[in-house]
């Protein structure tokens, strides 16, 4: 897989990061995208550099304005020849989630409509744009979340669009597969993460968690990166349009 390129959102922190990191170990470019740490991004893509040997560059992205996406191709476009994979991996959380993180009585359209934008909206739009650059095939991941399979406190709306954009990965892998494109998604358990930490009742998911799972322990963003990884490769290329359930055994034993 040398000489290829990821894009990938949201890579800072996190599984974001984490995916950077295991793809560049292979030998493949990154392009990756930030929020508002540019700091940061700078910082990862001269270690993924200086670790890998490969080419990293960071660009400016906000998934709240997923119609932006054409012009980050564009820039990406300047720095790259090709686009070989692509994972949709922002996410939201904080004050833009305010009316979508609470209890269902509660839930509120703006909150709910910019976890829409951000989780189904710019999953599309930059699928669309990574898609028309893969003339020689490719394959894509989004990140989704087993909230959509079993019940988590306050999680009905990141659960209800992460059921959403698994909807829409099943579409987009029916389309896209005559173009050697495959198409799938990754649903994680509750990962150690800081979009996890800012969740009101972190402590008490995190040792759930860990008590649930067989293994033990809570997810890491290394735990899916590697399923990102595996999609990705060729030992996954008659696999499209699935869902990889990444939780430590948690769903079932619920």
């Amino acid at each position: 897989m040398s000489k290829k390129t990821l894009v990938i959102t949201g890579a800072t922190k996190g599984i974001g990061k984490a995916c950077a990191y295991r793809f560049a170990k292979e030998g493949i470019n990154i392009a990756f995208t930030y929020n508002s740490n540019k700091d940061m991004a700078k910082e990862i893509a001269l270690d993924l550099e200086e670790k890998f040997n490969i080419k990293a560059r960071y660009y400016p992205f906000n998934i709240l304005e997923p119609e932006t996406a054409k012009e980050l191709f564009a820039k990406i476009d300047k720095d790259f020849d090709n686009i070989d994979y692509f994972i949709s991996n922002a996410m939201i959380y904080g004050r833009a989630v305010v009316g979508g993180y609470n209890k269902f009585m509660k839930l509120k359209p703006r909150g709910l409509n910019n976890i829409y934008t951000a989780t189904v909206d710019a999953f599309v739009t930059c699928s669309q744009q990574a898609a028309k650059r893969m003339t020689n095939g490719g394959a894509i991941v989004s990140l989704s979340s087993t909230g959509n399979l079993v019940y988590i406190e306050n999680y009905a709306g990141h659960g209800t669009n992460k059921a959403a954009v698994e909807a829409m990965v099943r579409y987009a892998a029916t389309e896209l597969g005559e173009k050697g494109i495959r198409v799938n998604a990754v649903s994680g358990g509750p990962i150690d993460t800081d979009a996890l930490k800012a969740f009101t009742n972190y402590e008490e998911v995190a040792a759930k968690t860990a008590q649930l799972s067989p293994l033990g322990r809570i997810g890491q963003p290394e735990d899916l990166a590697g399923a990102c990884y595996f999609l990705c490769s060729d030992e996954a290329s008659w696999i499209t349009g699935s869902t990889l359930i990444v939780d430590g055994g948690t769903t079932f034993k619920k």
